[in-house]
């Protein structure tokens, strides 16, 4: 530490993998790295704009690890990777052999804060539970090794925690929340989540929509997800489907030539749709799956493909969208049982109906038969 005590200096390896971003390579003691660093929490701000990118404490994994490194002879190779502040200073050393054509050796220079009070500089990337343990260790002075890059925005950072994380699959819900808050999805697997998951926020988040407040995040505050019945995962999965399938409703809403989408209608369609399915399931609507499967995975993905038939029918730009919904969900609504009796052409009691893909298949196909032949008995 500086004289002023207002910096860290470590000597490093500077790597230089492209020319915007070098890599450096460094250690730290045990107690200095919650000097230097903090977790970036998922939530949310009072504006429903998301904070952070990392997932809860697991206090188990953190106590195994707290136990090992207080156990004595400690071998702990598995480091921490830091997003690091532009105000970073690395200094090369001085001499003919510095360098081998891959790495430069030199000193790394990390602000610290003035104050207690004042936020870190640097954001743990990989690594917060065993930072969490290691903070904890009686072992203060042990040398962690640290790999650190600058990223200078948060969106940078967001970025490369879901390519580190590629390998230990993060749950689910926090890498669907996360897709629509970064630049460029990691893969072009996570690209085609991308879009849906932000159709996802928008549905939990739009005062207009009947799923606002409902829809379980991995941002969702303790307090709020007692109200939070839907999972998003299930949602994200049955919106991706209808996007992606020729014969999805909102399929046409995208253009494959120039990339871009019509969100602003595919909004106004899944807003007319859904609010129609809860008002005429009223009391089905807004229970947890144990009270109503019309909230769980396997109601939320039947009645999404049940969507593609039903929202066919309807021009939802004119003044009576919402009507014609409605009437179009009546064909089949006497032969719904979210919440009790019996789904006699399943053979299944309302509660045995479970999110599996075979029960999934088979209500969706018993509800897109039920919607055609009543409409053809209509006509």
């Amino acid at each position: 530490m500086t004289d002023d005590a207002k910096h860290l200096e470590r000597r490093a390896l500077r790597i230089q993998q492209n020319d915007a971003m070098p890599v450096y390579l460094f250690a730290l003691a045990a107690e200095e790295i919650d000097l230097v660093a903090d977790v970036a929490r998922i939530s949310r701000d009072d504006a429903g704009k998301l904070i952070g990118y990392q997932r809860p404490e697991r206090r188990s994994h953190v106590k195994q690890i707290l136990d090992y490194l207080n156990s004595g002879e400690v071998l702990f190779p598995n480091g921490l990777i830091l997003a690091l502040p532009e105000s970073v200073r690395f200094r090369s050393s001085r001499g003919p052999s510095t360098s081998d054509g891959l790495s430069s050796a030199g000193t790394l220079e990390i602000p610290l804060p003035a104050h207690d009070t004042d936020p870190r500089p640097a954001w743990i990337v990989d690594g917060q539970q065993r930072s969490l343990a290691l903070s904890r260790t009686t072992n203060k002075r042990m040398p962690v090794p640290i790999a650190g890059f600058v990223a200078p925005t948060l969106a940078m950072q967001r970025e490369q925690f879901l390519r580190i994380n590629t390998v230990s699959p993060l749950p689910p819900n926090l890498v669907t929340e996360l897709l629509p808050e970064v630049f460029a999805a990691p893969s072009p697997r996570l690209s085609a989540r991308r879009l849906p998951s932000a159709l996802v926020d928008m549905l939990n988040q739009d005062p207009d929509s009947p799923f606002a407040g409902l829809i379980k995040r991995a941002s969702t505050d303790v307090e709020d997800r007692r109200k939070s019945v839907v999972t998003d995962t299930g949602l994200v999965e049955a919106l991706k489907e209808s996007l992606e399938s020729p014969s999805g409703v909102l399929f046409p809403y995208r253009n494959m030539a120039t990339g871009s989408t019509d969100t602003e209608g595919i909004r106004k369609l899944l807003l007319t749709y859904w609010t129609s399915v809860r008002d005429l399931f009223p009391d089905a609507w807004g229970k947890s799956p144990t009270r109503s499967r019309l909230m769980g995975g396997v109601g939320i993905r039947a009645m999404s493909r049940l969507m593609d038939r039903v929202m066919a029918h309807v021009d939802v730009n004119s003044p009576t969208a919402y009507e014609t919904t409605k009437y179009e969900l009546t064909r089949i609504s006497d032969r719904c049982h979210w919440t009790s009796g019996t789904w006699d052409e399943l053979g299944l009691p309302w509660n045995e109906l479970q999110n599996t893909p075979r029960h999934i298949s088979a209500l969706s196909n018993f509800l897109a038969r039920a919607y055609v032949e009543a409409r053809m008995e209509k006509k």
